[in-house]
């Protein structure tokens, strides 16, 4: 065995020999010390091995194959990277936390999911792993038992559960129609566009995906979810682990392909997403509730550029969107963690200055990763109707961000984590998300690096930029109100709907059980029959 095959052994490895240790008291009082280390084998996974040719096949009776392309590499090591630093952060986090080992076992667990997704080369062992990156999430989310977090984990699994069910459907009918019965993931995807359940697959891989990556009407767990997670969890979450949709697309659409209507549906959709999460984000007052939203929004742009891609047929979008989408996993990842600082004190608040640097990346602010990111995915995007909505877009990110920093610095919920490791931890993050993306762009394919910094690609950053900037100043100037929509908002509707459905319930029951009872039951018989007898009569 190859050493990059002995590293992608290792890093699905290494997070459940370190869960299967917590059996020991001794060690699960400890664990939460070494998280940081649990990710790293990913990490050197992915630096030796950016393009796996060879893949690890498991012997029976585990019967995983675990193979890694360029996508794969790019998503797997900067994921790694997010999981190492929010780990180190956790560390201090739970520091008397009666309940950090427990919160160590979920963490390990969804841990492994969320690096093995990008691995996996198989029909059984990606619906595996990334059953259990979605599913043991919700440990991370009800960590704090209140009422509040078991709601929002309570609707996050049911949503989860609901797009694992519209993907094992999926993957059914993919398996039926391979060469041979194989379940390779690239001898399914292979076969799809030929195949009789066509229609079928697409679909359930589009809401299976769509609703792990939060795209409207599926995004509604996204507020909720990250909003009650710790903070490491929720940094955690938010940057590596929804990446477990992405990849989902990038793996099983047909992207060389030429698709029109199925490209652009997923194009439209993410586009409605992308606007959705800042007419939403921007009435929102908690600062991880806006970058939740912000998610909504990112994650719809980037499923907007792969669905372009796809409509064109053009496989190499695949790599454009891992980079952008790598560049948002350190980017929203830190964060999470600056808002953790700016809760620790005051004091700490001088060290987020960084922070405006990553809130305007998002929006493509020149010279940052952001805009490298949109460089990498302009190809697929294009430059007609798409590309000038996706520019609206980056302006609408840009006044979201804004907003997201004028509730940072008037934070004052009181945090548990110690300042020194929330300080250093946020730091490292921050520069690594503005220093990496230079260094992984040559790996995107979409041209030098000195491209981002000739004059017209400054003024196609920059211009989003200053028109978000206006729109901001315009509506805080002007004192408009906005009105407050609710962490989720369609789901209260939803969940008003089902309280009234309750209420009806109980008022059938309650006159069925009236209408059994024998005088009620008589007299409505004789009124029956006395209106069927009329009815007759008047019959003409």
């Amino acid at each position: 065995m190859t050493v990059p095959n002995i590293l992608l052994v290792a890093a699905l490895s290494t997070p459940l020999v370190m869960l299967a240790a917590c059996i020991s008291r001794r060690l699960r009082a400890r664990i939460c010390g070494w998280l940081a280390v649990a990710p790293l084998p990913g990490l050197a996974a992915a630096l030796a091995s950016p393009d796996q040719a060879v893949p690890v096949v498991f012997p029976p009776p585990l019967r995983m194959t675990l193979a890694l392309d360029r996508p794969g590499a790019l998503l797997l090591g900067l994921a790694s990277l997010l999981w190492a630093l929010a780990g180190a952060y956790a560390r201090a986090d739970l520091r008397g936390d009666p309940e950090a080992g427990r919160f160590a076992e979920w963490w390990l667990l969804t841990l492994s999911g969320s690096l093995a997704v990008f691995m996996a080369a198989d029909l059984v062992s990606f619906y595996l792993t990334y059953s259990i990156v979605s599913l043991a999430a919700w440990g991370l989310i009800v960590h704090d038992g209140t009422v509040d977090s078991r709601r929002a984990a309570a609707i996050y699994l049911a949503l989860a559960v609901l797009g694992e069910a519209f993907l094992l459907m999926a993957f059914v009918f993919m398996a039926q129609n391979t060469a041979d019965g194989s379940l390779m993931i690239r001898a399914a995807v292979a076969a799809l566009p030929g195949s009789p359940w066509r229609a079928a697959s697409l679909t359930l891989l589009l809401l299976g995906f769509g609703l792990k990556i939060g795209t409207v009407p599926g995004h509604v767990w996204m507020p909720l979810a990250y909003r009650a997670a710790p903070i490491p969890a929720a940094a955690a979450l938010s940057g590596a682990a929804v990446k477990a949709g992405l990849i989902g697309l990038i793996r099983f659409l047909p992207l060389a392909t030429a698709m029109p209507a199925w490209g652009e549906a997923l194009a439209a959709a993410g586009l409605l997403s992308a606007f959705y999460g800042v007419a939403i984000g921007i009435t929102q007052d908690d600062p991880k509730t806006v970058l939740a939203y912000s998610s909504v929004s990112q994650m719809g742009l980037l499923a907007a550029a792969l669905g372009m891609g796809w409509a064109a047929g053009d496989a190499n979008a695949a790599l454009g969107v891992s980079f952008s989408a790598s560049n948002h996993i350190l980017v929203k990842g830190g964060l999470f963690l600056a808002v953790g600082v700016a809760a620790a004190g005051p004091r700490l608040r001088r060290v987020l200055w960084p922070a405006v640097i990553l809130a305007l990346s998002l929006a493509g602010l020149p010279l940052t990763g952001g805009a490298l990111g949109k460089m990498a995915v302009k190809g697929a995007l294009g430059h007609g109707v798409v590309g000038a909505l996706a520019n609206a877009a980056a302006a609408g990110s840009t006044l979201l961000m804004l907003h997201f920093l004028r509730r940072l610095v008037t934070l004052a919920t009181p945090a548990r984590a110690a300042k020194a490791w929330a300080a250093g931890s946020w730091l490292t993050t921050a520069f690594l998300a503005i220093a990496l993306p230079w260094i992984l762009y040559p790996l995107a394919q979409s041209g030098p690096r000195l491209g981002a910094l000739n004059l017209a690609a400054l003024w196609q950053g920059l211009w989003p930029i200053v028109l978000g900037g206006i729109a901001a100043a315009i509506l805080w100037g002007s004192g408009i109100v906005l009105p407050r929509c609710p962490p989720g908002d369609i789901v209260i509707a939803g969940e008003r709907a089902a309280r009234s459905m309750t209420g009806c319930a109980k008022a059938i029951e309650k006159a069925d059980t009236m209408l059994r009872e024998w005088p009620v039951a008589c007299l409505s018989l004789l009124i029956i029959v006395f209106l069927l007898a009329t009815a007759l009569w008047v019959r003409p």
